[in-house]
């Protein structure tokens, strides 16, 4: 599972939001009607939805109401010729309609190489000499649905990704979330190089994915290279690609990952595991940005920004020289630093209610609540497996629940999992009511210990981050034997 807090789901539908048995439709623009009548026939024949247009202006008005998988246009017309239609569609003001993503195939009598060259240029995907020959017609054809199919799908994923990683998709209203949200949207105007601390299922891979999609390098690739799934020799193969022959089993040139991020971001997650000698090449990469493949001997330009993660000590493993501290200053440009989730308990409802939302959706549920006994132990848990191991808590728990509510039992806590060990069997009214309150009681005094803890026992701002005046504040505090010198000195 991803490190993800909550991503839109994929509709059913084609990638342009078209139902994926719809035939491919097909314009043709020719002010010849005998043509106009045989290529329609042709090409109805082969399966497509055909439209026809007599001249440019009227195929013109028919693209803004209408969207078309491949347009043939005749070059000579009356009004428009095939190339004037071509730069009106392609023009600037069309852009971002998808007008100008859609193939145009050129027919012209006058098949000069001048006039193939030119009509390329403008951004036509092919061309056609008269007399027609049908059959290259028909593969012309194919090929250009098949492209525009891919572009729709690319432009589909592409807007998919910008809507999972928006930053109001990262969720939270711990105060230190808060100066990573203040953070990152700058972060991601500039193409400075990141290193993300944070443990194992706090969302490191989210925070990256973030940047790139809001910023300028969002319509290239976002590369993930995982290193420490991969030994020295492969990890360093992996980055920066090889030569036919470097090595045993290099039957051919492949190019690396800084090489496939080309104008995009490299995302190099457990950068602490990386060998020394891996070390050094990067700390190349970010000095001269230029790669070097391994069994090569020729140097690679490549622009892509690197943004990297961790979870260990890299202070630590530079003072035990398992890592270089020429790179670690390299890579700490904007140095990120992710909470674990038992260092900001308050964010737990608002997640695990998201999570109820997004599995519910997933899975086709009715919408489920969280009672409050399973709340209560949400909020006790400490999560050694982070945002990540309470997306699955609630995953299964919205799975495995027939109800309408979630309960506690459902949660799958081992019995000393967390501080409220036991909730005994209650068998009168009166009882549940006590049980009930010493719950709240544990997890309300626990609530405030964090939030005191966090703001070093500074009382005004403790009480205004709880949502409570300043006497309630004090008289909870006095009910729980708490004193705020007690986390001045914690702190």
């Amino acid at each position: 599972m991803t490190e993800s807090l909550g991503y839109p789901s994929r509709s059913a539908s084609a990638p342009d939001g078209r139902h994926n048995n719809m035939k491919p439709s097909i314009l043709i623009v020719d002010d010849e009607p005998d043509i106009v009548l045989v290529m329609s026939a042709n090409l109805r024949k082969e399966g497509y939805d055909v439209d026809t247009a007599g001249d440019g202006l009227e195929a013109l008005k028919k693209t803004e109401g209408r969207d078309f998988d491949v347009i043939i246009v005749d070059h000579q017309m009356p009004h428009l010729t095939g190339m004037q239609f071509l730069q009106r569609l392609r023009n600037s003001d069309n852009a971002g309609n998808g007008r100008s993503e859609v193939p145009i195939i050129l027919i012209t009598a006058y098949g000069t190489i001048e006039m193939a060259v030119q009509a390329m240029k403008d951004g036509a995907y092919s061309y056609l000499t008269k007399p027609i020959r049908y059959e290259e017609l028909n593969l012309q054809v194919k090929n250009a649905v098949e492209r525009h199919r891919l572009s729709r799908e690319v432009q589909s994923l592409r807007n998919e990704m910008e809507a999972r990683y928006r930053f109001g998709n990262i969720i939270g209203r711990n105060p230190r979330m808060h100066e990573i949200f203040r953070i990152i949207p700058t972060v991601a105007e500039t193409d400075a190089t990141v290193l993300i601390h944070g443990e194992s299922g706090t969302g490191k891979e989210l925070i990256a994915h973030a940047i790139h999609y809001n910023s300028r390098r969002k319509d290239k690739p976002f590369v993930v290279v995982s290193c420490s799934a991969l030994p020295e020799a492969l990890l360093e193969s992996e980055l920066f690609g090889h030569e036919k022959g470097a090595f045993t089993g290099a039957i051919r040139q492949r190019i690396g990952r800084f090489e496939m991020a080309e104008g995009g971001t490299v995302f190099l997650d457990e950068i602490g595991e990386m060998s020394m000698s891996v070390q050094q090449k990067l700390l190349r990469v970010l000095q001269e940005r230029e790669i070097e493949r391994v069994g090569g001997n020729q140097t690679t330009k490549v622009d892509v920004r690197v943004i990297a993660a961790t979870h260990r000590d890299l202070q630590q493993a530079m003072e035990e020289r398992m890592f270089r501290q020429d790179l670690f200053y390299r890579l700490n440009v904007v140095p990120i630093k992710l909470p674990p989730l038992r260092d900001r308990l308050d964010d737990v409802p608002m997640l695990a209610a998201h999570f109820v939302d997004k599995y519910c959706e997933k899975n086709n549920k009715k919408r489920k609540t969280i009672s409050n006994e399973a709340l209560t132990a949400l909020c006790s848990y400490g999560y050694p497996g982070n945002v990540r191991e309470l997306e699955n808590i609630i995953e299964r728990a919205v799975i495995m629940e027939k109800g309408d509510a979630i309960l506690r039992g459902d949660l799958g806590f081992p019995p000393t999992s967390h501080k409220d060990t036991s909730v005994p069997m209650v068998r009168d009214l009166n009882s549940f009511k006590k049980m009930k309150a010493d719950v709240i009681a544990q997890f309300e005094r626990e609530y405030l210990g964090q939030v005191l803890k966090i703001y070093k026992g500074n009382m005004s701002r403790s009480a205004q981050h709880a949502g409570m005046n300043i006497k309630n504040f004090h008289e909870k505090m006095a009910r729980y034997g708490m004193k705020r010198e007690d986390f001045k000195e914690e702190a």
